[in-house]
């Protein structure tokens, strides 16, 4: 395992818009050339087309609805709510491309077309039968950008449950619990800024270690930071807890910071060990990084937890260094060092009524005196005669003229 120097090459990105784009330009190509050759039956052809891509899927939507209605309106639909089951089986769009057919009919002209009637009912016969052999059933793609988009990923609630149910509640106590723990041991941990936040470490392949030491030689258990005290869902000072850890570089020089493992990804390790959670090593690869990406917009986000965190992601492609993970995390605390910068807090000075006192004048010699700068307003007012910036020619030594400087 080691560090990803650029974590956006293996993070993958929501998905864009080109196979949409694709679509429209393709059927925009093919609408053009049909109403081109034969403009007289243009309607007629589109209005066929469209039929014969719904009325199948509303055939099937239809054997759908027939099923839920008989086993699981009352479970599933909260008392049988016919207009959801509709929309639930068959669809909107699919009930408006019907319509949108048939209004086309309507609007043109009545023309023989029996291949055409025959190509609409066979496809009526042939879509529920295909669709149910699993021959048009959406692609592994297509379940996945449905899922990313409704927020249905297995990550998805996890990150969500991590954020909510952890990080937000301790992320802002970090600080407190990091200058208690400061003052009360003399050997000055933390002396770097990155190290004052919480780590959080994400390996790729999820089989976290419960103690960090059993993973790296360089890194020791150091001490806890004093317990966080919450009372959450019912339990009164629910007690949450940080550990801090030495790592020793190459020199042997030993750094202090607050890090642990991505708990939820436990969850998905032990599920893909589970067969009957039907979750492969690829799949959990794949919720990993998903988790990733999700918990990294949710923290950006969060008010509370902005700069008090750091998400590692780690690689387990490699895994010959023995000092994989003190070199990942020492890296990383390196890094936040050089890229960030801390902006000291601005302290207005309270407003005090008092006269305005002229401060003491500072001597230097006899010909020069400075005073020191007051944050009291003053005006100073001059009052010699104004004059040009440009003054009368004069006489020079070598004769002519000259510019008196």
């Amino acid at each position: 395992m080691q560090q990803l120097g650029g974590e956006e090459s293996l993070v993958p990105q929501p998905r864009g818009s080109l196979p949409k784009a694709g679509a429209i330009g393709l059927a925009t190509m093919v609408m053009t050339a049909i109403f081109v050759l034969e403009p007289e039956s243009f309607f007629r052809h589109v209005a066929a087309a469209i039929l014969i891509l719904t009325v199948g899927p509303s055939l099937h939507g239809g054997f759908l609805l027939i099923e839920e209605c008989l086993h699981h309106a009352t479970t599933r639909y909260r008392g049988g709510r016919l207009g959801q089951m509709v929309t639930a089986c068959v669809g909107v769009y699919t009930l408006l491309g019907v319509g949108l057919a048939a209004l086309l009919f309507g609007l043109t002209e009545p023309q023989p077309w029996r291949d055409q009637w025959s190509m609409v009912v066979l496809a009526c016969g042939l879509y529920p039968l295909l669709r149910t052999l699993g021959v048009l059933v959406p692609s592994e793609v297509e379940v996945s950008e449905i899922c990313e988009e409704r927020k249905m990923n297995v990550a998805h609630g996890l990150a969500w449950s991590f954020h909510l149910g952890y990080l937000n509640l301790v992320l802002p106590q970090l600080e407190g619990s990091i200058a208690e723990f400061r003052a009360s041991h003399t050997a000055g941990p933390f002396e770097t800024r990155g190290s004052r936040k919480l780590l959080i470490l994400l390996p790729l392949n999820a089989n976290i270690a419960h103690k960090l030491e059993d993973e790296d030689t360089n890194i020791c258990f150091y001490d806890n930071l004093p317990n966080t005290e919450i009372d959450r869902a019912g339990v009164r000072g629910r007690v949450y807890k940080h550990s801090v850890y030495s790592l020793l570089d190459e020199n042997r020089q030993a750094h202090h910071c607050v890090v642990e493992y991505a708990t939820p990804l436990l969850t998905l390790y032990k599920m893909s060990q589970e067969s009957s959670a039907g979750f492969g090593e690829r799949d959990r690869r794949e919720q990993v990084l998903l988790f990733y990406r999700t918990l990294q917009d949710i923290l950006d986000r969060s008010l509370e937890c902005r700069n008090r965190y750091r998400l590692i992601l780690l690689n387990d492609e490699h895994e010959d260094d023995p000092h994989f993970l003190s070199k990942a995390i020492l890296k990383n605390l390196d890094q936040q060092e050089k890229e960030e910068f801390y902006v000291l807090p601005v302290n207005p000075q309270p407003e005090v009524d008092h006269p305005l006192i002229p401060p003491a004048t500072i001597c230097i010699d006899d010909m020069h005196q400075i005073e020191p700068m007051s944050s009291v307003p003053s005006l100073m007012i001059s009052h010699d005669m104004p004059r040009t910036l440009r003054e009368p020619d004069i006489l020079s030594p070598y004769g002519g003229t000259g510019l008196r400087r």
